[in-house]
């Protein structure tokens, strides 16, 4: 095969495993919620458990994301993503056939550990692979997500079903893609081994001094937040609305199915935009809109098929981690900087509305804090929204704090040769100008020459 047929042939293959791997990181925890009340029954699990088995995604995506940059830089980005897979596939098999709930719990975390893993390689991934091509494999990248989140929550019970009632095949079955993902991948590795980059990455020390970093992290987490807050509980404002459980389903339905045509189009739209702040304002809007209708009962049917419109800034953040670096170490760095970060933004939300909820009775308070949300999801998404990189950012941070440090140091050496050497002594002065001569190049490049 030629040179120009392999490459062909390896970026195939890579959008391939992107598209598996992507439907493999959603899907392993939309089936549990499918099927929790069976597996809360089957293995005896105490209401407190129950409620850990829920919050577990998003502490696993923040705890073992940020690890993700450190791995890859040692392990290969494609050999980690690889491991990712066969820790989902392994996790999720092996804790289909567990007797109890702690060992189902820590065989969860496996498999949402490799689901971290993948959170953050993928974009990476793609920002290696297809640098000018970043806006359309993002577009890819979060379409499958959405399949895969839908696939997970509407497949897993019909199969549990078809099984007889075993929620153990339910789950379990999701294991066979997680493997079938790996395979385009190995494929990869095979092709070219040497390919796979071990290299230098930007630490969290770097990325917690860049504004930038910190905006995407807000921006990311406040998506995050909104969206587990509204999966979690817009049936419950549906029902108090007055509708009834076949109403609230079919509206939820449609809002869930609303992510699929967002990821078509956003990651590519904020691709070509580059600066999105038009964007940011447009769903934050929407959210504000939306809101307002469903707290007043008003039109909930459109209220919530706006609010299923607003969340398509979750794809914008997500197409973002590769737009503003320019290399994929610097989207590695950011993404497990800012997918950290943000998933410990977005457990609080689910949590703190539903404990307003019980202790006022009502929404309205709970929609108080979610409007304060969409109020700081416009400030991060505004400033992550200009077109700027992050590597850029860095760089002119450390020239700052480089030249303040000189000037610092220039400044303590000309009044250390100011003070007298004994009490009654002037300074002496030739010493001091001489000094001056030879620090010239911190204030001007002639200063040496006028000296003389």
């Amino acid at each position: 095969m030629s040179g120009v047929g392999r490459g062909r042939w390896v970026a195939w293959l890579v959008v391939v495993g992107v598209v598996l791997a992507a439907l493999n990181l959603r899907a392993a925890v939309t089936s549990t919620g499918a099927v929790l009340h069976e597996i809360s029954a089957g293995l005896e699990m105490p209401g407190a458990l129950s409620g850990l088995l829920t919050t577990l995604p998003v502490v696993c995506f923040a705890v073992f994301g940020a690890g993700t940059p450190w791995l890859a830089r040692r392990v290969g980005e494609q050999r980690l993503l690889v491991v990712a897979l066969g820790l989902i596939a392994v996790g999720l098999l092996a804790r289909a056939v567990v007797g109890s709930a702690w060992p189902f719990l820590a065989l969860s975390v496996v498999a949402l550990a490799g689901i971290a893993l993948g959170n953050v390689l993928l974009p990476t991934l793609i920002k290696r692979h297809f640098p000018a091509k970043t806006g359309v494999m993002m577009t890819v990248y979060a379409t499958s997500l959405a399949v895969g989140t839908m696939l997970g929550a509407a497949l897993t019970l019909p199969i549990e079903r078809a099984a007889g009632g075993s929620w153990r095949v339910g789950l379990g079955v999701w294991a066979s893609m997680a493997l079938i993902a790996a395979v385009p991948w190995i494929a990869v590795l095979r092709d070219n081994p040497k390919q796979d980059h071990e290299g230098a990455y930007a630490g969290p020390r770097t990325l917690v001094r860049s504004r930038l970093a910190w905006a995407i992290a807000g921006y990311f987490g406040t998506q995050g937040l909104l969206a587990y807050v509204l999966f979690g509980w817009l049936l419950q404002v549906l029902l108090d609305g007055g509708y009834t459980e076949d109403q609230a389903g079919l509206v939820l339905g449609v809002f869930t199915a609303l992510s699929i045509p967002s990821s078509l189009v956003i990651p590519a739209l904020t691709a070509r935009m580059r600066n999105v702040r038009k964007l940011v304002a447009l769903f934050c809007t929407l959210y504000a809109v939306g809101f307002a209708g469903l707290l007043t009962d008003h039109a909930l049917w459109g209220s919530a098929i706006v609010v299923g419109i607003a969340m398509g800034g979750f794809p914008m953040a997500l197409a973002l981690l590769p737009l503003r670096t320019r290399t994929a170490e610097g989207t590695a760095a950011l993404s497990g900087f800012a997918q950290s970060v943000g998933y410990l933004i977005a457990g609080v939300g689910p949590l703190m509305i539903g404990l307003l909820y019980d202790a006022t009775g009502g929404w309205t308070w709970p929609f108080a804090v979610l409007f304060a949300v969409v109020a700081a999801q416009l400030a991060t998404g505004w400033y992550a929204g200009a077109d700027r990189v992050l590597e850029d950012e860095i760089h002119e941070e450390e020239i700052h704090e480089k030249e303040i440090h000189e000037k610092e140091i220039y400044e303590e050496e000309i009044q250390a040769h100011a003070v007298p050497d004994e009490i009654g002594e002037e300074p002496d002065k030739d010493r001091s100008q001489t000094k001056v001569a030879t620090r010239g190049d911190l204030t001007s490049p002639r200063a040496t020459t006028d000296q003389e």
